[in-house]
């Protein structure tokens, strides 16, 4: 919620156009943000090393997917944030009871002190520029 705010702050800073139903996704992407954690704990986050370059990966999965959805750059951009983000309200109380050997210090010192800063400092800006690249280029 942390980070949608902010993205909304820059949106509206920079007097970008975005949709008002926007504050849905935060709910939504709740759901796919506790199996996306569940399946990173029980076994592919042993293979592969993902460290900040998740949230990279996930504002471009975002991108598209607000591109296609026809979402306006500023939509896009919030969508992509969100994509980007990390859970630190919802994902650990899952956690813990499906679980229960995860580290949840772990995970909220990397998505508070590391994710969110990220995603606030860097991240916003570069989810725009790409929502406008991506849209320009491929959904015109």
């Amino acid at each position: 919620m942390g980070t949608f705010a902010v993205a909304v702050a820059f949106m509206n800073t920079h007097d970008i156009d975005y949709e008002q139903h926007m504050a849905l996704f935060v709910v939504l992407l709740e759901i796919p943000a506790i199996l996306v954690g569940i399946v990173l704990a029980k076994g592919i986050s042993k293979q592969i090393q993902w460290s900040v370059v998740a949230p990279l990966c996930f504002a471009v999965i975002g991108t598209f997917i607000g591109s296609a959805l026809g979402l306006s750059v500023g939509g896009t951009t919030i969508l992509a944030t969100l994509f980007a983000s990390a859970s630190y309200i919802a994902v650990p109380a899952a956690m813990r009871v499906s679980v229960p050997e995860a580290n949840p210090t772990l995970s909220l010192t990397a998505s508070l002190g590391i994710t969110f800063p990220f995603n606030i400092i860097l991240g916003i800006p570069i989810y725009y520029w790409l929502a406008n690249n991506v849209q320009s280029n491929f959904f015109t």
